[in-house]
């Protein structure tokens, strides 16, 4: 059988020179790497209590699903400014060019409830550090961060050092 990383694709100096990006197109277009990842990185939190699946858009969506569905959770979007269209909380939050907004509904998240939050890769961590201020904000509580992978160089994993991380793959460089 395949490793997970025998299903990304890496392709030297994209978006700039010196970067080595790992796509993951890759793994959703073969049918044996996307199960392989999903079962993956499942496998990772079958130990974890929660209560609640929090997805990133838009690729922590393809990710959060299906873990949601498998653990029979409440699956909520995290979603970009003005995407969501009921009345919503957001945070601001540092890109490697620029900044963005991500918004969650006010509702989405009930005080005390253990939320697991998925994305589809973790760098510097500031995706998933913006998505733990929504959660706390509501009065949540972040029971796990799970993504399929993360690379190691940008350390996100240290920025995030207090939360449980797992990552189906990882990879030392940037």
């Amino acid at each position: 059988m395949k490793d997970l990383k025998d299903y990304v694709r890496t392709i030297p100096n994209f978006p700039e020179e010196g970067i080595m990006f790992r796509d993951i197109t890759s793994v959703l277009q073969d049918p044996d790497g996307f199960k392989l990842a999903i079962d993956e990185m499942a496998r990772l939190v079958s130990d974890l209590d929660f209560d609640v699946v929090l997805g990133a858009e838009s690729r922590g969506f393809i990710f959060s699903a299906p873990i949601a569905y498998m653990r029979g959770k409440a699956l909520v979007p995290v979603r970009k400014k003005g995407k969501l269209p009921c009345e919503t909380i957001q945070v601001e939050y540092d890109l490697e060019y620029g900044k963005a907004v991500l918004e969650l509904h006010k509702d989405a998240i009930k005080p005390g409830q253990k939320v697991l939050l998925v994305d589809d890769l973790m760098a510097t961590g500031g995706t998933i550090e913006a998505m733990i201020k929504l959660v706390e904000q509501l009065g949540g509580e972040v029971a796990g961060i799970l993504v399929l992978m993360e690379l190691k160089g940008l350390k996100g994993r240290e920025r995030l050092s207090k939360y449980r991380l797992d990552a189906a793959i990882s990879y030392e460089g940037k």
